[in-house]
């Protein structure tokens, strides 16, 4: 059974920085892509960036372009989404999914297979 488990949220000041974690367990092997996504309320899920399995590819939203990279510990099945000059519009659950087409980098919903249940990023004074 495919499980991952997202970390690291929380509440931070506006211009403050959080590390997400996304811990990835019953994968046979590490080839995938991991894509991170959030959802504020009443809005769609919004791609942040993806990286494919062995990193040497990315592909980041222009949303975020400049403050947010990610990179991945396939020795311990993690990907990571650094956060920098957070805003109150960054505000939003924040969840990491996962593609075993490894001939593409998804920047969709319905590209991802595998989802986690999200942690909570709260920007605010």
């Amino acid at each position: 059974q495919v499980q991952l488990v997202e970390s690291g949220g929380g509440l931070v000041q506006p211009g403050g920085s959080l590390r997400l974690s996304c811990v990835a367990s019953g994968l046979i092997s590490s080839r995938y892509t991991v894509g991170w996504f959030r959802q504020a309320p009443g809005k769609d899920r919004e791609f942040l960036q993806a990286i494919n399995w062995n990193g040497d590819r990315t592909y980041i939203a222009s949303s975020v372009k400049g403050r947010f990279t990610i990179h991945r510990d396939n020795a311990k099945n993690a990907v990571f989404l650094q956060m920098n000059s957070l805003k109150p519009e960054d505000t939003a659950v924040y969840y990491c999914a996962a593609d075993r087409d490894t001939q593409r980098i998804g920047t969709v919903v319905h590209e991802y297979e595998y989802w986690g249940q999200g942690t909570q990023v709260t920007v605010s004074s």
